[in-house]
């Protein structure tokens, strides 16, 4: 057994045990071969909640600062995550992503690059979209509505809430090797993915299961000087 799938065991009754977790679409999830798995990133919990519910090992980008320290340094690698540094354009992380795709494998990127403050989909940084572009491999959407409401970035408290996770159908571009072509098609891209994005993260998915609204924590409950940063 890899290391891979012995923190998979290891973390899908915990993250049982912190949401109620509902899992949606994992058939749309390919069988074999390369694919980039796209997610919105609410809280600290949707890469693990994700790598441990996907069929297939992810090969996912992971800021750089989280590779520090003896025991992250030793269990990073372990869990196939590439280092990249936020806010920039990291090369060496896109050979290694470009590569482990060539090899036939499943890469995970959040293209917001940071946790969302408020559970609102970011600005989509236009290098992530540029390298999905130039891949040409089928790109899975995958939408997390909750994480934010169980544990957002500015709260140590963790709360046992519903959330949802749905693999969407995959969206298919051309491979793209010219960077015309790529910027050309950016604006279009960026709307695809995006609009894919906002429908599966969306709150009305949290319904109860007679159809009524689940009541989502209010905005009282935000620090002050978070309703500022909002």
């Amino acid at each position: 057994m890899s290391w891979y799938r012995a923190f998979q065991l290891t973390l899908r009754p915990w993250v049982h045990a912190i949401a109620k977790l509902e899992v949606v679409g994992k058939s749309n999830i390919p069988a074999s071969g390369p694919f980039v798995l796209v997610a919105n990133h609410q809280s600290y919990l949707d890469p693990i909640i994700v790598q441990a519910i996907c069929p297939r090992p992810l090969h996912t980008l992971a800021k750089s600062t989280q590779f520090t320290g003896r025991f992250m340094s030793w269990v990073m690698p372990r869990v196939c995550a590439i280092p990249t540094r936020r806010y920039r354009i990291e090369p060496q992380a896109v050979r290694v992503m470009l590569r482990r795709l060539s090899e036939g494998k499943a890469v995970g990127v959040y293209p917001e690059g940071e946790r969302s403050w408020d559970a609102e989909l970011q600005p989509f940084r236009r290098g992530t979209l540029r390298v999905l572009m130039k891949a040409g491999v089928p790109i899975i959407p995958c939408g997390l509505a909750g994480p934010y409401d169980v544990w957002p970035r500015w709260s140590k408290i963790i709360r046992r809430l519903r959330i949802r996770v749905e693999f969407g159908e995959a969206i298919r571009w051309p491979a793209m090797d010219d960077r015309e072509e790529r910027n050309a098609f950016l604006p279009e891209a960026n709307r695809q993915l995006r609009e894919r994005l906002a429908e599966l993260s969306a709150w009305k998915h949290l319904n109860d299961a007679s159809g009524r609204p689940v009541k989502r924590p209010s905005e009282d409950q935000l620090p002050s000087w978070l309703n500022d940063h909002a």
